[in-house]
């Protein structure tokens, strides 16, 4: 299944518009996966970077009560931190530490998937990544990519300050360790 996801992104003149319509199709079906293990298991081992993004990008819309229209960007990754609440009511009964832990998870692999997609040109069609690669070319950043130290050290604080109020205790180390990670 993963090889036959990652060829459908590719066959396309335009990975970024297959890889959108693939996960519009996909997600409601990850909503659905009732364990984080099984889920977990899906995006891990998705072949297609942009689709893993693509994927992540979609259920972080989901879990914001305010959901931004930017494209795929740091600066999105830093709204996420801001304005996600614990990823969607997954039917599995885990404690509420376990679900922020969760979060961090996807949030790290999100970062992950999109230094892929802009290092290795995958939004760009199979031949022209070719040419970009053999060129040498460095990846085309966008404006929304330039944050600062200070802006993720901010976000950082209002997210850790969030995630203690609704725990009402200190942080699990499992969560300190993800959130220096993903700092």
């Amino acid at each position: 299944l993963q090889r036959m996801l990652s060829m459908a992104v590719e066959v396309d003149r335009s990975p970024t518009c297959s890889s959108r319509k693939i996960a519009d199709d996909i997600f409601p079906f990850i909503l659905n996966i009732p364990l984080r293990s099984q889920r977990e298991t899906l995006l891990n081992t998705m072949e297609s970077q942009l689709l893993r993004c693509r994927l992540l990008e979609l259920l972080f819309q989901h879990s914001c009560d305010v959901p931004t229209t930017s494209s795929m960007s740091l600066d999105k990754i830093l709204y996420f931190l801001s304005h996600s609440s614990v990823l969607p009511q997954f039917q599995d009964e885990t404690a509420t530490w376990q679900r922020w832990d969760e979060m961090l998870q996807y949030l790290s692999l999100l970062l992950l998937s999109y230094q892929s997609v802009k290092l290795e040109h995958l939004r760009s069609s199979l031949s022209d990544r070719m040419d970009l690669i053999v060129q040498k070319a460095k990846p085309r950043l966008q404006d929304s990519d330039d944050i600062s130290q200070l802006d993720i050290q901010l976000k950082m604080n209002d997210f850790i300050s969030r995630m203690q109020e609704v725990l009402g205790e200190p942080l699990p180390p499992q969560i300190q360790e993800k959130l220096f990670m993903l700092q």
